[in-house]
């Protein structure tokens, strides 16, 4: 037998129904496909088996007892993992109400009853591969956070320091106005916007004492490495802007292309903002972090200068409402 790179995977599907005739009718189709089957009789049943054993796809009814199929497809949609679990509504066949009410839950799809074998076989493919692509997808997204992280730890001064900024940023963006899906992505764009530095010789990036130019243009790079290492990468398109330009300033004079005022991303604005508080206000070798009083003056002295000055006023008044204090206390929480 040939070895394979990445070993078969049996998929494993969850049929969510209270008619037992109507589950072993399913399981009896999908053990011919070489699916592994476990059974649910109704939603808290449902729950409870994907918290057990999350499963690569749902088979779910919506007619059921205790709790039905559109509150468990909410309940898992909304689950910032489990979401991607791909979920199949299971409808009569005229019920047109119904299969709309499951596609506004964030179903994937819908499988008509009496069930015909055929489709069954073409939409659960279908999802499965969606599933093993997305799931390999989010693995890779998970080795880049786990290198912006390995960055930080080469160098005990900063880290955290992604993290922080991460904070700030989804503080800022939330009350700027963005949504929570801004807010995340303005997160995790935090987290990531010294990738780059992964590619900074230790001598330049672990110095203690200032850069010369010639090392300052090194550093200098990190940003558009970071963009590089990223670049093929589309799950993470919406985090370039924050990674190339978070070093920009309002007035031009910021680096790697000297973009001007809302030239710049709004994302690279708000992380520029977190990024220059979280760095004026920690330890660094050749020198000690600024008193907060003083990094209060410098932000307001840059204002339209180095950073939007709207953006600015936002993040002084969360400042003022303690929100460095917050940020320092969940990064103790996370490391103790």
């Amino acid at each position: 037998m040939t070895e394979r790179l990445i070993p078969v995977h049996q998929p494993l599907v969850l049929v969510v129904d209270d008619q037992r005739a109507n589950r072993e009718l399913l399981e009896a189709h999908l053990d011919e496909l070489g699916y592994e089957v476990v059974q649910a009789a109704d939603g808290i049943e449902a729950l409870e088996a994907v918290a057990a054993r999350e499963p690569d796809l749902i088979l779910l009814d919506v007619d059921m007892p205790r709790l039905d199929g559109i509150a468990v497809c909410q309940r898992l949609k909304a689950h910032p993992v489990r979401r991607l679990i791909p979920i199949v509504i299971l409808t009569a066949s005229n019920d047109r109400d119904m299969r709309l009410r499951g596609i506004a839950a964030g179903a994937d799809d819908y499988l008509s009853k009496p069930f015909d074998a055929r489709e069954l076989l073409v939409r659960t493919k279908v999802l499965l591969r969606d599933r093993f692509l997305n799931t390999r997808l989010d693995a890779t997204e998970g080795v880049l956070f786990a290198l912006a992280r390995a960055v930080e730890a080469r160098d005990r001064y900063t880290i955290y320091h992604a993290e922080r900024v991460g904070r700030y940023s989804e503080a800022i963006g939330t009350a700027h106005g963005l949504d929570q899906n801004d807010a995340t992505l303005l997160y995790e764009g935090g987290v990531l916007h010294d990738l780059g530095k992964i590619a900074i010789p230790d001598a330049i990036l672990l110095k203690p004492g200032p850069l010369t130019e010639d090392e300052f243009a090194v550093m200098k790079t990190h940003s558009i490495e970071g963009e590089r290492i990223c670049l093929s990468l589309r799950s993470v398109t919406h985090y370039l802007p924050i990674i190339r330009h978070h070093h920009e300033r309002v007035d031009g004079g910021g680096y790697p292309d000297h973009l001007l005022g809302t030239t710049i991303p709004l994302g690279a604005r708000i992380a520029a903002i977190a990024d220059a508080w979280d760095a004026m206000v920690s330890d660094r070798p050749y020198r000690r972090g600024l008193q907060r009083e003083e990094a209060l003056r410098r932000l307001h002295a840059n204002a339209g200068k180095q950073w939007d000055a709207a953006l600015i006023e936002i993040f002084i008044q969360l400042l003022d409402d303690g929100l460095d204090h917050r940020v320092a206390s969940s990064h103790l929480a996370v490391s103790a």
